[in-house]
């Protein structure tokens, strides 16, 4: 990233705030208009896959548009990059969910109040860990690849679509969208308790996320890009 690390703390706080506004308010909207928890859980997902979506592409170009101290932690120990930047990111990442939350809150005039919606459980940790390890590696592996931004937004997009419906937590996935739910006792809520023990599942899983890019993707070259680099040499030969 060229760009000054005010400016990327910035792009980050915006992007993450913009995320929560789109989850909790798309989450306000489905339970207003639809009386059936199945479609509530479909608008809610199609909402949140097109936001993340145009997020990413917007803001990529800024900071990489993370939008997740998994993602930044991860990106952090496979690039060796500086602990401070990463602090700055994730305290931007993690205000801006608060303010995304309460954002959404006041655009459809609902009252404020923590959220009293308990998650979790052993299955729903379970499912945390395997959602935050599943978009660490897509993350970090379409990054090592090379992927144009557009894939990589994407791919984010629908794996957290899908994961709405493959796990049972929903896939929060990201401690700073979590953290901006506590502050919405709405369809997207989760209760202050429960979202410490989603902290602990997502760490796990942004771990596992990490190792397992180490051991798919180890030097950051895609076969695409490699076999590409080869014929230009031939042909130069």
């Amino acid at each position: 990233m060229t760009a000054p690390l005010w400016r990327r703390a910035v792009a980050e706080a915006l992007g993450t705030g913009l995320l929560v506004a789109v989850v909790v308010g798309s989450g306000i909207a489905a339970e207003r208009l639809s009386a059936d928890a199945g479609l509530r859980l479909l608008e809610n997902s199609i909402a949140t896959a097109l936001g993340l979506f145009a997020i990413i592409v917007l803001l990529a170009p800024v900071s990489g548009a993370h939008l997740n101290p998994a993602v930044t932690a991860a990106d952090t120990v496979l690039r060796r990059a500086r602990v401070g930047e990463a602090l700055a990111y994730v305290a931007a990442q993690l205000a801006g969910a608060v303010g995304g939350a309460l954002l959404a809150g006041a655009m459809f005039a609902e009252p404020f109040a923590l959220s009293s919606a308990p998650r979790a459980e052993p299955a729903t940790l379970l499912a945390e860990v395997v959602a935050t390890a599943g978009l660490v590696l897509l993350v970090t592996g379409l990054v090592r690849t090379r992927a144009a931004t557009a894939v990589i937004a994407a791919a984010v997009g629908a794996y957290i679509g899908a994961a709405y419906w493959f796990t049972s937590s929903t896939s929060f996935a990201n401690p700073a969208v979590t953290l901006g739910r506590v502050f919405t006792d709405t369809l997207s809520g989760i209760a202050p308790a429960s979202a410490v023990a989603f902290f602990l599942a997502q760490c796990l899983g942004a771990a596992a996320g990490t190792v397992l890019t180490l051991v798919l993707f180890p030097r950051g070259a895609s076969p695409d890009v490699s076999s590409s680099r080869r014929d230009l040499s031939l042909r130069r030969l």
